[in-house]
C-alpha cells in the first residue's frame, strides 16, 4: 500500500541557530487509515516533523509527500487542498482557542480561510462537527470560557474535523486533560477516525497512549530515527538501548 503522508530523508536546520541539524536524515511513512505514533524526550525532534507534516516548513534536504506528490510550499491552491485534508489538533485546550470567538466561528474558521464552505452550508458542517464530537446544539453560540478543558479539546477536534479531514496530526492531544476526561477524549479520537476513515499521527510522552491509539511507532532522539516498527513490538521487545531506556523513564499512565 502506498503511503498517504511521508517523509523521505528529510534533513532540517532553524534559520539563524547554530545548534546542529533539528533532523537529519528522517524517514518513515504513514499508510492510508494508520495510526502512527511519534515518540522521544524534549528536543529529539517532534515539534519539527509536525512543522514538516502540516506543511509550516520545507524541509532542506529530502521530501515530505502527501498523496504520491511531493508538498510544494510555493503552490497556494495545492497547499490549500492540502491543509483541508491534514488537520492539526493542539495539546492545550484554554490556549488554542481564540476567546473573543463565538465556538461557531472558531469551528468554521478552516471552511472560511481554506475556502471549503460558505453560507448555509458552512453552518450545517459547523452544526453537524460540533455534534460529531458529542457537543449540544447551542454550544456555537457559546464561547470558550463556558466549556471545561475536555469540552474545550472537543470543540478543538471539531474545528479539525469540519473541513473533512484524511488525516489529523494531534500534538499531546490529551496530556492537559485528567485522566477521567483523556479517555473520553481518546474514545473520541477513535470513533472519529473509525467512522470517517481517517489517518492519524500522533505525538505524546505518554507510551500508554501511544499503544493504545497506534499501530505502529517511530522513536526518534537528537533529530534521528533510532528505531520504528509496530506499537506492540517496539515498546514491548526494543530494540535500541535509548528506546528501553525512554520506556523506564518515562511515567506511564491507564488510558
Amino acid at each position: 500500500m502506498d503511503p498517504l503522508l511521508a517523509l523521505d530523508a528529510v534533513s532540517y536546520r532553524y534559520p539563524g541557530r547554530n545548534t546542529g541539524l533539528a533532523l537529519d536524515d528522517v524517514s518513515f511513512a504513514v499508510p492510508p487509515g494508520g495510526h502512527v505514533g511519534i515518540v522521544g524526550e524534549s528536543g529529539a525532534g517532534k515539534s519539527t516533523v509536525l512543522r514538516l507534516l502540516l506543511g509550516l516548513a520545507a524541509p532542506h534536504t529530502g521530501s515530505v509527500s502527501f498523496d504520491g506528490a511531493p508538498l510544494d510550499l510555493r503552490d497556494r491552491a495545492g497547499m490549500r487542498r492540502f491543509r483541508a485534508a491534514v488537520q492539526p489538533v493542539f495539546q492545550d485546550p484554554y490556549s488554542s482557542l481564540d476567546p473573543r470567538q463565538r465556538v461557531d466561528r472558531i469551528v468554521g474558521e478552516p471552511l472560511r480561510s481554506l475556502a471549503v464552505a460558505s453560507g448555509a452550508e458552512a453552518s450545517d458542517r459547523i452544526e453537524a462537527a460540533l455534534r460529531d464530537v458529542g457537543l449540544d446544539g447551542d454550544a456555537g453560540r457559546r464561547y470558550p470560557h463556558e466549556f471545561s478543558g475536555g469540552q474545550r479539546q472537543r470543540i478543538a477536534i471539531a474545528r479539525a474535523v469540519v473541513s473533512g479531514p484524511r488525516v489529523l496530526i494531534a500534538d499531546e492531544p490529551v496530556s492537559a486533560l485528567d485522566l477521567t476526561t483523556r479517555v473520553a477524549v481518546l474514545e473520541l479520537f477513535e470513533r472519529l477516525a473509525a467512522e470517517h476513515g481517517m489517518t492519524i499521527v500522533l505525538v505524546s510522552h505518554d507510551l500508554a497512549v501511544v499503544a493504545r491509539m497506534c499501530a505502529s511507532t517511530v522513536v526518534l532522539r537528537g533529530g534521528r530515527v533510532v528505531e520504528s516498527g509496530t506499537t506492540g513490538r517496539v515498546l514491548a521487545e526494543p530494540e535500541s538501548a535509548y528506546t528501553r531506556a525512554l520506556l523506564d523513564a518515562v511515567p506511564r499512565l491507564p488510558v
